[in-house]
């Protein structure tokens, strides 16, 4: 897979980038190319070797297809609750997140939202739940050209649904 400059791309872990620059290095007497990767979220600059692009999972934005897939994860509500101790379910979401895959990605702020919807969530989960939402809507809004606002209102409203499913508590009666 080979990037030109200017072109967007996915690092894993990290997000969208913009390819800056394609440079050569020479190390004695070998010569390595490198992607200059500007990512878009903090202005952070990876250095990426192209002939090891593919294997540390960079790649390209995703398609239309995938945001359908990414949107029908984030509206399964019908997982199992996950019975994992939090240390668990970390490396858990760790790896899903360092995959760079985007359903991966989607089923990490799924799992935390539908937690969140239970209790609290505790530092370390909502530093993983704002890891994953960044990451998603600013691929999905990089992907269909439009402000990441406008995807982190439409990932609210799937959530915000799931609230409007949920029964009256049990022995609470309105007051009329």
């Amino acid at each position: 897979m080979e990037f030109q400059v200017g072109e967007k791309a996915v690092y894993p872990g990290h997000g969208v980038g913009v390819i800056t620059d394609i440079q050569e290095f020479a190390i004695e007497d070998i010569v390595s190319e490198v992607y200059v990767l500007r990512i878009l979220d903090n202005g952070l600059t990876i250095s990426v070797p192209l002939q090891n692009a593919s294997a540390l999972g960079m790649r390209r934005v995703m398609s239309d297809e995938q945001v359908k897939k990414a949107y029908e994860t984030l509206k399964d509500w019908d997982v199992p609750p996950d019975k994992q101790t939090w240390n668990r379910r970390f490396r858990q979401y760790t790896a899903q997140l360092h995959t760079g895959d985007p359903i991966e990605v989607s089923k990490v702020l799924r799992d935390l939202s539908l937690l969140r919807k239970k209790k609290p969530l505790s530092f370390g989960e909502r530093k993983m739940y704002d890891k994953a939402h960044t990451l998603l809507v600013q691929e999905i809004a990089v992907t269909r050209d439009i402000d990441e606002d406008s995807i982190a209102n439409e990932i609210a409203e799937i959530f915000k649904d799931k609230d409007e499913d949920k029964p009256a508590a049990k022995g609470r009666k309105k007051k009329a």
